[in-house]
């Protein structure tokens, strides 16, 4: 067989297989419009269209706030995410150079650690 009567064949084949359609496919496929429509229709009747509201303009002293508070949790969750980091390096480590760097390494972090989770703890009580 040639490469073109390949190809011509596995097309005729695909479309064979695409284009049957079982009469239970067909009648499924219609009741599936005709409760749309009903959907539709009762949909019309109620008035339940789906309305879009633009969000509103909020305070700015609150909008400022927030992004604040954003700041504090993602420093935070980074710190924290080093610590957890370093920490697993500490205790996976063979090498003592690696232990070395890795101690070095959380005692560097734990001042900034410790000042973000205060921060963090502060705002976890504020509501806003």
């Amino acid at each position: 067989m040639k490469k073109s009567e390949l190809k011509d064949y596995i097309k005729e084949q695909i479309i064979d297989v695409l284009s049957e359609a079982t009469p239970e496919e067909v009648e499924n496929q219609k009741e599936l419009n005709k409760e749309l429509e009903k959907t539709a229709d009762l949909m019309s009747k109620m008035d339940m269209k789906e309305e879009e509201e633009d969000a509103p303009a909020g305070d700015k002293s609150i909008e400022k706030k927030a992004s604040k508070q954003d700041k504090i949790i993602k420093d935070f969750k980074r710190i924290e995410a080093q610590m957890k980091t370093h920490l697993e390096l500490f205790k996976t480590s063979e090498s003592p150079e690696n232990k070395e760097t890795a101690k070095q390494m959380l005692k560097k972090l734990t001042p900034e650690y410790q000042a973000a989770k205060k921060a963090y703890d502060k705002i976890r009580n504020v509501k806003v």
